[in-house]
């Protein structure tokens, strides 16, 4: 008997750097629903996430409905400090289903 492991697809990443603000979403926007769009995974990097507004918050969550929608997987990985803010206060963490890194407060 053999068993055969499906193949995991490869991760498109997506480093996203500075301000993830309404003054980038025209551009961010086009740059993850292009990827969602072509690709069966994509991570997107926020490690370089200074800053993160509503207008950030809502693309990403349109792309983690287009992802869900297409049959596709969109992951958010690296959180930064900012990220980790936004998202906890707001409670969105699970909305995202993915591990929420917390720095220790020491």
């Amino acid at each position: 008997m053999s068993s055969k492991k499906k193949a995991t697809p490869r991760a498109r990443v997506l480093r996203i750097e500075g301000e993830f603000t309404v003054y980038r979403a025209a551009e961010l926007k086009s740059l993850l629903l292009d990827a969602v769009a072509s690709e069966p995974l994509v991570e997107v990097d926020l490690s370089a996430v200074s800053e993160l507004d509503t207008a950030g918050l809502q693309l990403l969550m349109l792309a983690k409905r287009s992802a869900l929608a297409a049959n596709r997987e969109l992951r958010l990985v690296k959180h930064s400090p900012a990220v980790v803010d936004v998202l906890q206060l707001l409670d969105l963490a699970a909305y995202f289903g993915d591990p929420l890194v917390v720095p220790s407060a020491a």
